[in-house]
């Protein structure tokens, strides 16, 4: 997460659901740091790893956990998909706004949320946006099925092995459809395969981690931001992390007043 620009890397457990480690900076140098901190043969313990698509982190696990499995992250999958279809709406908002009439260009650019939100998400205004472009067809609302469809592979309703199935014709049918966004978004869930397998199979992802990330980011916005970074970690590992503190009045062996 970033902070003024500055960014944390934050380490979490699947089972507690706290923060367990974090350090300033996003490279693989900073989670190196993390492996550098455990202790003898601790690396080896570790089952497995969720995160999302970025390579540096992959390469330290890689390197560092090598008995550990790689688990892609779903939703950031999901979310290759909808940077993809924002960036064939904003081609298509650029496309109109050379046309006469403006009330097009002002159409396509109004339809960000209508696209990108869930169908059951949509207001009653964003609906009925959401159903012209679908009569308008074209790459806009192809983009949007793509979008859709991979979406609900990773609905959870599926057995792994039918999301497998699906996801590669899923790919095949981006990689079809000639939208430049869509044919990379494919080439890029191919090559990251196996970990997004891994995170189906074992039902891995960093949804836990996200909405730790959501706590934080409330806390930072309530404290009207940190002057350091080190100062935004102290409070995470405070309220998100393993540490537990214990008042006089808690254990009840020192006397206590209140007034």
């Amino acid at each position: 997460m970033a902070q003024n620009h500055k960014y944390l890397t934050l380490v979490s457990d699947h089972d507690t659901s706290r923060i367990v480690w974090g350090t300033t900076g996003k490279t693989a140098a900073a989670l190196d740091r993390f492996f550098d901190d455990l202790p003898a043969g601790g690396a080896e313990q570790i089952e497995a790893v969720s995160m999302d698509l970025g390579p540096a982190y992959a390469k330290t696990v890689r390197a560092r956990a090598p008995k550990a499995t790689l688990c892609f992250d779903p939703f950031h999958v999901v979310k290759l998909a909808t940077d993809a279809l924002d960036a064939v709406r904003r081609q298509v908002w650029q496309s109109a706004r050379r046309y006469p009439d403006k009330k097009i260009a002002h159409k396509f650019k109004g339809a960000r949320w209508a696209l990108l939100k869930n169908p059951s998400d949509l207001n009653e205004k964003q609906a009925e946006t959401l159903a012209a472009l679908r009569k308008s067809g074209g790459a806009l609302w192809r983009a949007y099925q793509l979008k859709e469809t991979l979406r609900a592979v990773f609905a959870g309703d599926l057995t792994a092995e039918e999301v497998i199935e699906l996801l590669n014709r899923w790919c095949s049918r981006a990689q079809r459809s000639r939208i430049p966004g869509f044919v990379r978004t494919a080439r890029t869930i191919r090559k990251h395969k196996d970990g997004i397998t891994a995170a189906v199979d074992r039902g891995m992802s960093n949804g836990r981690h996200e909405g730790l990330n959501n706590k934080i980011r409330t806390m930072i916005n309530r404290a009207y931001g940190f002057h350091s970074a080190e100062a935004a970690l102290a409070l995470i590992m405070l309220a998100c992390g393993p540490v537990t503190l214990e008042l006089p009045y808690h254990t009840g062996s020192h006397p206590h007043s209140c007034q």
